[in-house]
C-alpha cells in the first residue's frame, strides 16, 4: 500500500497540486481497486487507516474528479462509483455493468466516441457508453 501512496502523491503533484493526506489516501485506495467502487466502500477502506468524515470524502472525490485523477460512473441503482484514472489524459471509454451483481469495470480499450453532429444549439458535455450483461463471476 505504501507504493500506492507514493504513486497517488506523484499523480497529484504532477498536476501542480498539494498532496494532502486525505487526497493521497483516497486516491491510493482507488488505485488499489480493480473496479469502480461506491462512496460507502471507499469510506470503509479509508477509515481503516485515516479518520475522514463523509463530507470531506465527498469533497476529495469531487476534487479528484475535477483534476481528472478519477472518473465517476452512475450504476443502474443510481449510485456513484469511482475509479482511478491511470493515464495522464484519460479518454472517454465504455463501462461494463453486471446485471446480477452490479459490478462495474472500465473497458479502457473500447472508446466512447460520438462522430455525429448534434442538432444546432446542442452541446455535449459527456458521453457515456455502458455494456450490460453478466460478468465472469456470475456466468
Amino acid at each position: 500500500m505504501l507504493e500506492l501512496h507514493k504513486q497517488a502523491e506523484e499523480m497529484i503533484r504532477a498536476r501542480g497540486e498539494r498532496a494532502t493526506s486525505a487526497r493521497v489516501h483516497v486516491l491510493a485506495t482507488l488505485l488499489a481497486e480493480q473496479r469502480a467502487v461506491a462512496h460507502h466502500e471507499i469510506e470503509e477502506r479509508v477509515r481503516r487507516k485515516q479518520k475522514l468524515d463523509r463530507v470531506t470524502l465527498y469533497r476529495v472525490l469531487e476534487w479528484l474528479q475535477e483534476k481528472c485523477l478519477v472518473h465517476r460512473v452512475v450504476s443502474a441503482d443510481r449510485i456513484w462509483l469511482f475509479r482511478a484514472n491511470l493515464d495522464a489524459h484519460p479518454h472517454p471509454h465504455a463501462h461494463f455493468e453486471c446485471t446480477r451483481c452490479t459490478t462495474v469495470i472500465c473497458l479502457d480499450d473500447m472508446k466512447a466516441e460520438y462522430d455525429r453532429q448534434l442538432p444546432p444549439g446542442y452541446r455535449s458535455h459527456e458521453i457515456e457508453l455502458r455494456v450490460k450483461g453478466l460478468c465472469a463471476e456470475c456466468t
